[in-house]
């Protein structure tokens, strides 16, 4: 991710988020970052490749430290049709997984282990759905730098 992409998440967290959660950049790992604010951290990229415009879409796996811990999240460059599955590929394997108008996660703890260490040895992964217009909503992801950013989103919550 260019330097620019970067700044855009960034700028996008920052716009969400009260003056006082500010999140705290915990390093940028490829084409992944890793962040901290009071409640969570988290490793998130953008898309190299999507099928919409708006460059909306993101990946991210989140840790609270009395909550969910390594929980994959995709926002879709679209949102999609009620009824349409949601396809995780990473390299050659595929996930099922489930999704709400813009979201999409793993259907529960013991998926998101599985998407996570399909993640740290794989390449690239693509998520894929239909929009509610019908057609195919599509985001590519390098996967370069994820196993580290997502250690540094793990670690930045595992003591507290």
């Amino acid at each position: 991710m260019r330097a620019t992409g970067w700044l855009t998440v960034a700028a996008l967290t920052a716009i969400a988020l009260p003056a006082a959660a500010q999140p705290r950049a915990l390093g940028t790992f490829g084409l992944w970052g890793a962040f901290q604010d009071q409640q969570r951290c988290w490793a998130i990229t953008r898309p190299s490749e999507s099928t919409h415009r708006d460059g909306g879409g993101f990946a991210s796996v989140g840790y609270w430290p009395a909550g969910p811990r390594g929980q994959l999240h995709f926002r879709l460059g679209a949102a999609k049709r009620d009824a349409s599955a949601v396809l995780l590929r990473i390299d050659g394997r595929s996930f099922q997984l489930i999704g709400r108008g813009n979201d999409a996660w793993a259907p529960d703890p013991r998926g998101d282990a599985e998407l996570l260490a399909a993640m740290r040895s794989g390449v690239l992964m693509t998520v894929e759905t239909r929009s509610q217009r019908g057609g195919i909503v599509r985001d590519r992801y390098p996967l370069r730098g994820a196993p580290s950013a997502i250690d540094a989103a793990a670690l930045a919550c595992s003591g507290r």
